[in-house]
């Protein structure tokens, strides 16, 4: 297994006679002083011109994303959060109206469904994946049901080939919830290809960041994607004469300015995320196999590894071990959204979904970006073995 970029930028203290690393979860410094003079000269561009709302830097990146996606239109808007909430309403979901989706995953997910008014219908995950399982969907399904939201957790696609058929066979919109992986694919077809629409956040530490808050829906329905367009400005067409309700939900146009400069680099930093994904497993099956689950990939998926994501018992105490050794992790999610208390009225209880709870336990990321160093990972995975040791 090849090392890479072995200066390091990193930091390390000494501490007790050896030495303590400093690494963070996540570190965009270098990739912003890689791309510095080109992301100065564009934002610098857009204030000369002050066009800076719904200008030409959208309008590119609405173009590049969807073509990206194998989907006719891009619709950019505020925020990932936003792009589940409008794609639920240019699919016509309505209060009352309930959506599938997994309990296993950010709150925006139901939280899009819940502020329409319509019923979140959790159902359980596929404990090597992560993904929503889809055996359990279709028990799930009712004559209330609307729609379907597979979410790609961690960069990897959700298995769609039976949520499709399961959508088909009900009449149901499938909306992929694709915050963390824009550019995964299953079984070599682009995300845009599968289901209604695609849902992108372009958050600053998502695989494509943004210097804000940012996201896209992408879509081949020419229906949905003129509905969702209207929708985002306050349900206006044309200005200033409105036939629905919408919202003011934009992508703002010195963030299209940024994610322009950045997307061209895209496939080389998910390959960069995928060799340091293949790394850290390799390191953690030598040194810890007995004790830690690397990752599961699907034969039919391209995962983008947004997070790099391990299932080991005792994970909060060897959290806490790494955060004394200078080791940064994140816990991706330590609550399933079927017990959150702003869901209790649903009437969920503990063991209703019993590996969305296990993995709430046990799931455990580690640092992960581009320009990860292999010392770096060398540490991390050095720290795990020593807390088994113990």
């Amino acid at each position: 297994m090849k090392k890479f970029n072995d200066k390091s930028n990193f930091y390390s203290l000494k501490f007790n006679g050896g030495i303590m690393m400093n690494v963070t979860m996540l570190d965009l410094s270098e990739q912003y002083l890689n791309l510095k003079e080109e992301m100065d000269k564009a934002l610098e561009e857009v204030m000369k011109s002050s066009h800076f709302i719904m200008g030409p830097n959208v309008k590119k990146l609405e173009s590049s994303i969807a073509e990206y996606s194998n989907a006719k239109h891009g619709v950019g808007v505020a925020s990932g959060s936003d792009a589940l909430h409008i794609s639920l309403l240019g699919c016509g979901v309505e209060p009352g109206d309930e959506v599938i989706c997994p309990a296993f995953t950010f709150f925006a997910t139901a939280g899009a469904i819940a502020r329409i008014g319509a019923v979140p219908v959790f159902v359980d995950i596929e404990p090597n994946t992560f993904n929503i399982d889809p055996t359990k969907i279709e028990a799930a399904v009712t004559e209330k049901t609307k729609a379907i939201i597979p979410v790609h957790l961690y960069g990897q696609a959700a298995d769609m080939d039976p949520i499709l058929e399961i959508a088909k066979k009900h009449n149901l919109a499938v909306i992929q919830d694709a915050a963390q992986a824009i550019g995964a694919e299953y079984k070599g077809e682009k995300l845009g290809d599968l289901g209604t629409t695609v849902c992108y956040s372009f958050f600053p530490t998502k695989n494509l960041g943004a210097y804000g808050d940012g996201g896209m829906v992408v879509t081949n329905d020419d229906d949905i994607a003129e509905k969702m367009s209207v929708i985002r400005v306050h349900g206006s067409k044309p200005k200033y004469y409105h036939h629905v309700l919408g919202y003011n939900s934009r992508l703002d146009e010195m963030q299209a300015a940024v994610l322009n400069v950045k997307f061209p680099h895209l496939e080389e930093w998910i390959k960069n995320r995928q060799e340091r994904a293949f790394y850290y497993t390799k390191l953690l099956q030598e040194k810890v196999g007995e004790h830690v689950v690397t990752p599961f990939i699907e034969e039919h998926s391209h995962h983008v590894f947004h997070q790099y994501t391990i299932r080991v018992e005792k994970r909060d105490e060897l959290q806490a071990f790494l955060k004394e050794n200078g080791v940064a992790s994140m816990i991706y999610y330590p609550k399933p959204l079927h017990l959150q208390p702003v869901f209790s009225e649903l009437g969920y209880k503990e063991g209703d979904l019993p590996e969305t709870e296990k993995a709430c336990a046990e799931a455990l990321s580690l640092p992960m970006w581009p320009e990860l160093k292999s010392e770096q990972q060398e540490y991390v995975v050095e720290k795990i073995a020593e807390f088994f040791q113990k």
